[in-house]
């Protein structure tokens, strides 16, 4: 990596992703949605490692770097964010092997990481910086190594949150494996996730754009903590669909995961 404090050659908007990333900081570590991204997500990796240790990964757009603890239970984990804020939060959460970067323009060189993923990026990246994103982790990561990301999922559940996050797209399964697919990688499984929660999802969502005419206006009430015992239940909700994820495909989800490989 470079400096921890290199600066991206690409320029985007700051203002949201910062307040994003300060909400998220205060969230994260209870809220029942990243409870569940967390158990989504730690059974992908491991499939990615395939029971090796020592590997060296790489979250492109860490922002506050809470994830690298899952990816470091196979390796060194590396990451690095397109704010000044993420790498400030990651210090905070004791991770020091962060950098500040853009995911089109990767600071790293080819075939250098073992895994490389990218945590909720691609759907607030405009199409040709979405692109570019995709082609520079499939450069860095090494021939037989993983890509591993999620997305924003299902045109239908555009709202608050999404206007807030200053969202571009919503995928499907199939469009994301596309797009992985578009840069040489190989796609092994890709599924939605937070199935449990559509039709909870489904309904707030529709309600917000109906109360904006049409288009949902930014808002943060998704981000913030519930009430202890409805963040349990739908915490609960949550785990139970992670069991059943181990096996099968979920058919629909506010959110899509999908691992790929770079072949040998």
């Amino acid at each position: 990596m470079t400096a921890a404090d290199a600066k991206p050659r690409r320029r985007v908007r700051m203002d949201h992703l910062d307040r994003l990333l300060e909400l998220t900081y205060r969230a994260e570590r209870t809220h029942f949605w990243f409870r569940g991204f967390r158990r989504f997500v730690a059974p992908w990796l491991a499939t990615a490692a395939a029971g090796r240790t020592g590997l060296r990964l790489l979250d492109c757009g860490c922002g506050t770097g809470a994830n690298l603890a899952l990816l470091a239970r196979h390796g060194r984990a590396f990451g690095f964010d397109i704010t000044a804020t993420g790498p400030r939060f990651a210090r905070a959460h004791g991770v020091t092997r962060v950098a500040r970067a853009s995911i089109g323009e990767i600071p790293c060189a080819d075939a250098s990481f073992d895994i490389v993923t990218a945590f909720d990026v691609l759907y607030g990246l405009p199409d040709d910086l979405e692109q570019a994103a995709v082609r520079e982790m499939a450069r860095v990561v090494k021939p037989g190594g993983a890509v591993l990301v999620t997305v924003a999922a299902l045109e239908s559940l555009r709202g608050g949150h999404g206007a807030l996050a200053k969202e571009l797209r919503r995928y499907t399964t199939a469009s994301i494996a596309a797009r992985l697919a578009s840069a040489g990688l190989e796609v092994e499984r890709v599924s939605y996730t937070h199935c449990t929660l559509f039709p909870l999802v489904y309904g707030v969502r529709a309600w917000q754009r109906w109360r904006g005419g049409g288009t949902a206006a930014p808002s943060d009430t998704e981000i913030g903590v519930p009430a202890a015992p409805v963040n349990a239940v739908l915490s609960a909700a949550l785990t139970m669909e992670s069991w059943l994820l181990r096996v099968v495909n979920m058919p629909i989800g506010s959110s899509a995961i999908c691992l790929a490989r770079k072949p040998r």
